[in-house]
């Protein structure tokens, strides 16, 4: 435990996000009559019938990816195939297996090393939730009132007309816990405590500035924390989040600034500009150039402490946007390379379901289209490409938990170190056009010895006057290097 408080095994972890509905069926599991077919396009409401066992049987599939962390979008009941209208935080969804069928996907999740963090929806509910149900039952006569941010009668629920209540967006169907009130704070504070002690290792925080509370969110944590000092409580924040990230309540953010920084400067040639300009808090979001996104990472780097920085949550896409290799136009050289960086760079990579197999999709509901577990339909160049960048994670420590140290950045090339006691890593992305030669400067204590060696090829490229001189970068490509403390 460091002085933030903030997990260790989160530095070392490889994350996959899962959206329940969407990634695997069992046929263990009954379902209802009225699903849409697995391989048809994704619609707002239909649900595709995904379920927990059908995760349990695909566990070893992302071992063998190497990824030993999972994130899940909500599983508690709820009417949505989303689940963020949760129905009942005390129960896991029936399409999904229930309660039996998590406990099975926790045990073997854990048996295999993997970790597993859920979605928690604490700023809202939904109209199903027992209490809101309560009032719209019973009106004034409720003894529920103030669990919710009542404005008046008929609160207009279901019928179309403006609603009387408060809601996440003005949305009918999810309407805002008031948090001011002690029952509810008690209420959501006991629902996150209580699933640490069932045994998951952490919680995702869905639009957690929504409750503008520190003292909510300070004891959250202290909850939680009691329950599990290594459970990770990361938060839906999309902006800076120095507040919340200053050890009393969040260990880390999922990192936004950083899925733009990627987009913008490896996608730069074909960015979809009018498909990210439709996604919340991309709306500025533009090529950019080397030195701009040199510029940012360091920006990035400097926002918070250095343990908050090794436990961020890194992705390139999620469920909340196009998926990264649509908004590239298509371009799987921009994925390589935003993946190998992602791979070398501080904090927790996250990689969204099926982006290793090359799925695409645009806007919710288009990028939360199914798995085709039907291998012919994966690229399988680019799943062993995603693998192997993985594995250079896992097989060298300095990608984890060491210095980021900037080398250069010049002729579309980006290079940076990643060092320790026992070795330095040396990572040059050649985001250009044109292959090229690049002479990549050292840290003047990871020049002592005569040659680095390219951890894929083999290659020895040899140093002089403290540089990596005439590295052949091939346009469009990353290359790492391993080399002496």
């Amino acid at each position: 435990m460091n002085e933030l408080g903030t997990p260790s095994w989160v530095k070392d972890a490889i994350f996959y996000q899962i959206f329940p509905d969407r990634f695997a069926r069992s046929e263990h599991v009954p379902k209802p009559s009225n699903l849409e077919a697995w391989d048809s396009p994704p619609t707002v409401y239909g649900f595709k019938g995904g379920d927990l066992l059908g995760v349990v049987e695909h566990l070893d599939y992302l071992v063998d990816l190497g990824i030993d962390a999972i994130y899940f979008n909500p599983i508690f009941q709820s009417t949505a195939n989303h689940r963020y209208h949760t129905h009942d935080y005390y129960r896991i969804d029936p399409i999904l297996g229930g309660d039996a069928a998590f406990r099975t996907l926790l045990d073997e999740a854990h048996r295999r090393g993997i970790r597993v963090v859920l979605d928690g929806v604490f700023n809202h509910s939904s109209r199903g939730f027992l209490q809101f149900n309560h009032i719209l039952e019973n009106g004034p006569a409720s003894p529920y009132l103030d669990w919710f941010h009542i404005n008046g009668y008929p609160l207009n629920a279901y019928n179309g007309r403006p609603i009387k209540y408060e809601a996440w967006a003005g949305l009918a169907a999810l309407p805002k816990f008031n948090t001011d009130t002690p029952a509810v704070r008690e209420f959501l504070w006991g629902v996150a405590e209580y699933w640490v002690r069932q045994g998951i290792d952490g919680w995702r925080l869905d639009v957690p500035t929504e409750i503008s509370d520190e003292a909510f969110w300070q004891e959250f944590r202290r909850r939680v924390k009691a329950a599990n000092p290594e459970a990770y409580i990361v938060g839906e924040i999309w902006q800076e989040s120095q507040p919340w990230l200053q050890g009393d309540q969040f260990d880390a953010v999922m990192n936004y600034l950083l899925t733009q920084a990627c987009l913008s400067f490896f996608a730069r040639d074909t960015l979809d500009v009018n498909l990210a300009h439709q996604v919340w808090s991309y709306e500025n979001l533009a090529p950019c150039t080397l030195a701009q996104f040199a510029d940012e990472i360091q920006r990035i780097l400097g926002l918070y402490h250095e343990e908050i920085n090794l436990c961020q949550l890194n992705l390139l896409d999620s469920h909340d946007t196009p998926r990264f290799l649509t908004l590239a136009g298509g371009d799987e050289t921009a994925l390589r390379l935003a993946t190998l960086f992602q791979m070398t760079y501080p904090g927790a990579p996250c990689i969204y379901y099926g982006d290793e197999i090359g799925m695409q999709g645009r806007n919710d509901p288009d990028c939360r289209r199914t798995f085709p577990w039907d291998e012919t339909q994966w690229n399988h160049d680019l799943r062993d490409y995603v693998k192997r960048c993985i594995a250079l994670r896992r097989q060298h420590p300095a990608l984890r938990t060491s210095d980021f140290t900037p080398l250069l950045a010049a002729d579309d090339v980006y290079a940076f170190a990643r060092q320790n006691q026992e070795e330095t890593l040396v990572v040059a992305l050649n985001a250009g056009a044109k292959d090229t030669q690049a002479t990549i400067p050292l840290p003047a204590s990871a020049a002592k010895m005569a040659h680095y060696e390219d951890v894929w090829s083999g290659e020895v490229l040899g140093v002089e006057a403290n540089a990596l001189q005439t590295v052949p970068i091939p346009s469009r490509q990353g290359r790492v290097f391993i080399g002496p403390p």
